[in-house]
């Protein structure tokens, strides 16, 4: 049976918020991340072609481009849309905010660099940020330290780390995210949503900083 794999060239592809979690989640390099990179950084409306997967994906082997869309379609990291968008929507820097809202049930969410120096913010009050930011660069240490037990020992292989109420609710979110060579930390009042399209568009901003 015939298992050569196509490109179907009339389709725009389109990154989920899983497949732009997975981009920045982790620093390690794979396949996987050159080529959700390379959408990320990418035109909305640029239709896909050999050429440009090729671009993307930072290869020259056509085969393995193609191998490497379809698995990452099969994990619903991004899929084909054949609808232009009629005009690419772009956030700036001095939109992250409004992004940043989104992502929380409380409206409360803010982005720090890794020496704990908030530069976006939505919902808390500016003495307040600066004190969660610094204690977002201590958290992100202290998973860096020991990220061997997490991994090897219990298993657990991601990064985020929460404040939880009895319940397990979490009431403040720790997000750890890797973005060409910086390390942010995206904190998250309340019950952190990420799995929306608000998600991808802060991603994007970030990695065309």
């Amino acid at each position: 049976m015939d298992t050569t794999l196509s490109l179907q060239s009339n389709l725009y592809p389109r990154i989920t918020p899983a497949g732009a979690y997975y981009a920045v989640s982790n620093n390690t390099a794979s396949a996987s991340r050159t080529l959700l990179h390379g959408l990320l950084k990418a035109n909305a409306n640029e239709l896909i072609s050999p050429e440009k997967l090729l671009a993307w994906t930072d290869s020259t082997d056509i085969e393995t481009s193609l191998s490497l869309l379809y698995r990452l379609q099969r994990l619903e990291f991004l899929y084909g849309e054949e609808t232009q968008q009629e005009e690419e929507q772009y956030f700036s820097d001095d939109q992250l905010p409004e992004l940043l809202e989104q992502l929380s049930s409380v409206g409360k969410a803010l982005l720090a660099d890794q020496n704990g120096l908030y530069f976006a913010n939505a919902g808390f009050h500016h003495e307040t940020a600066e004190e969660v930011g610094i204690l977002a660069s201590e958290i992100a240490a202290l998973g860096e330290r020991h990220q061997l037990l997490l991994k090897n020992n219990l298993n657990i292989h991601h990064n985020a780390w929460g404040i939880c109420e009895p319940s397990g609710q979490s009431e403040l979110t720790f997000f750890p995210l890797y973005v060409g060579h910086s390390k942010l930390i995206l904190v998250v009042g309340g019950i952190p949503d990420l799995n929306k399209e608000a998600f991808v568009s802060l991603v994007k901003v970030l990695c065309n900083r």
